[in-house]
């Protein structure tokens, strides 16, 4: 069995014994019934892990922690996903994937097509729910760092953003003339892949990201849902490049 896997929001320190928070405790000894001494990881998304020691009391649990493990399960550069925001359970499949596949940021973005439009304490509560998922996500794949999923923005704003920081930028679509390989030869280094939500990008979208210097790529001969597209190129993305 694999040793089970935090996160821990508190800043960790080796050989200290720590109170584990609450919804921490609640889960290693309620919902997955850990025994007191269990041999456990913790990390803090500040780089590496600590192996521990699991110690219970009555609702409360510890860590006995040991020496810090400088160990990293990072891409070679960052890739960024902007995602045109998906109705359902969509969202919730592509921020998992995304954290697993190992992007390290996460732009919903609300298009003029997207499903799901969300505003006030609906926004508030999903990107909390989000950021959780990416967190388990992580727990799960062997990260020590937490994908960053940030607060939802128009595709207007986010393009801004991407074109005052300079960085290489592909946009999706289906009609594109470069293919993803020949755009990635010309764009080394940290990258951003925009993906539309379900009915795609809307034609003043697809002008407004042109207009601001983004590459169009098409990514094989059939079109790919909301939720396929992004982490397909993400796949793609790492094995043309060589990373792991």
């Amino acid at each position: 069995m694999a040793t089970p896997r935090f996160f821990c929001c508190a800043p960790l320190a080796a050989r200290t014994t720590i109170e584990l928070p609450a919804d921490l405790a609640h889960h290693a000894i309620r919902v997955l019934r850990l025994k007191p001494d269990t041999a456990i990881t913790l990390f803090d998304g500040r780089g590496g892990e600590y192996p521990a020691r699991l110690l219970v009391d009555g609702k409360k649990a510890y860590a006995e922690i040991g020496d810090h493990a400088a160990i990293e399960a990072e891409l070679p550069g960052n890739i960024t996903l902007v995602q045109g925001m998906a109705g359902g359970d969509k969202m919730d499949w592509i921020i998992e994937k995304a954290a697993e596949l190992g992007a390290i940021r996460l732009v919903p973005v609300a298009a003029r097509k997207s499903v799901l439009q969300l505003s006030g304490d609906r926004l508030a509560k999903r990107l909390v729910h989000w950021r959780r998922i990416a967190q388990a996500a992580s727990e799960q794949c062997g990260r020590n760092r937490i994908m960053l999923v940030a607060e939802p923005m128009p595709l207007q704003a986010c393009v801004a953003q991407i074109s005052g920081a300079g960085q290489a930028a592909l946009f999706c679509d289906p009609a594109g003339r470069q293919t993803l390989a020949q755009a990635l030869a010309q764009s080394p280094g940290d990258l951003t892949l925009l993906v539309g939500p379900e009915g795609g990008w809307s034609t003043e979208e697809q002008a407004l990201v042109k207009e601001n210097g983004l590459t169009p790529v098409r990514f094989g001969r059939r079109v790919l849902r909301t939720e396929t597209a992004g982490l397909a190129l993400i796949a793609a993305v790492t094995a043309l490049r060589g990373w792991e």
